[in-house]
């Protein structure tokens, strides 16, 4: 016996964590490709590869946020009988495509900065460090933005941790022109994109990671499935609990599933119905699921039950 509480169709754009925070990403989309024009023109005037390096950094920026605009556009469209959970997954593909760009970004970088040591041209340092500094207060300002969805949404998340980067990126640029403009130490810009690039890997691999959890509908973090085993079972009527499920659909929306096996003289109408609001009600309070699913199962259908997962 079946039954399924606790959850919704086609949710509106504010249902996603993404779409909640359209307008911050908005914002953040008009100001990093603003600067990218600005960084773009300062490094072909003033031969700066790390400055070049930055601009590319953060037109990967301009088009991660547009990717993610786009798919929380995407994934508020309503479920269908081919699509029984909507279009949700749409953000998750776009932090996917995202931190790809970033990793490819970061190599190429890589290799041209080591390309260039021992043969670097002269660089125009004046323009270099402006070019620098106007890209590290717009990335602070998008910083600033993106603070309080970071923790909701992996495409937000994704923003934020392209953004710092770009603002850690800036910064050695500005080191890089000041070392320059001090010293003539022309190596220092070639050094400057070697660190951008070390910089923007870990943390596109770190969101790969993430996303690949979502798509593999592993155990979202610090869910521990014994744990909500245990919540279960402290319900009444409860005999035991198994093939138990927790995934992630996408950011912000955990969905469980689990066969419960209730008490014989539960095995009616309104006992049903009390077990599965105290179950849902547990999982809604205590896990912040509110897609949850249970298959009631009397204790003689034990026999024939195949357990094969938790």
């Amino acid at each position: 016996m079946g039954a399924h509480h606790g959850h919704s169709h086609g949710l509106p754009a504010a249902g996603t964590a993404t779409g909640r925070h359209r307008r911050r990403l908005l914002a953040v989309f008009v100001i990093t490709l603003s600067v990218v024009l600005i960084q773009v023109a300062g490094a072909l005037l003033s031969g700066s590869l790390a400055l070049l390096a930055d601009a590319g950094h953060m037109l990967s920026d301009a088009a991660g946020v547009s990717i993610a605009l786009l798919a929380s556009w995407i994934a508020a469209r309503p479920a269908n009988t081919r699509r029984t959970y909507g279009y949700q997954r749409a953000e998750v593909l776009a932090a996917l495509a995202n931190s790809v760009i970033l990793i490819v970004i970061a190599v190429v970088v890589f290799i041209e900065a080591v390309r260039r040591l021992g043969s670097e041209p002269e660089v125009g340092t004046g323009l270099m460090l402006a070019a620098a500094i106007v890209g590290g207060l717009a990335n602070l300002a998008s910083l600033i933005i993106l603070h309080s969805g970071r923790r909701e949404s992996l495409n937000v998340r994704g923003a934020y941790l392209e953004v710092l980067g770009d603002l850690l990126g800036s910064a050695a640029v500005v080191v890089a022109a000041v070392v320059i403009m001090l010293t003539g130490w022309q190596a220092a810009d070639s050094w400057a994109s070697i660190v951008i690039a070390l910089m923007i890997l870990p943390r596109a691999w770190s969101l790969l990671k993430e996303v690949i959890d979502v798509l593999l509908q592993a155990t979202p973090q610090g869910v521990e499935v014994e744990t909500i085993r245990e919540h279960i079972m402290r319900v009444p009527g409860v005999v035991d609990a198994h093939d138990i499920h927790i995934w992630t659909m996408t950011s912000g929306m955990p969905v469980f599933s689990a066969h419960v096996v209730v008490d014989e003289d539960l095995m009616h109408a309104d006992g049903l119905d009390r077990v599965l609001d105290r179950l849902t009600g547990c999982l809604s309070s205590h896990f912040d699921t509110e897609h949850s699913t249970f298959q009631i199962e009397p204790v003689r259908h034990a026999s024939h039950e195949g357990h094969q997962h938790a």
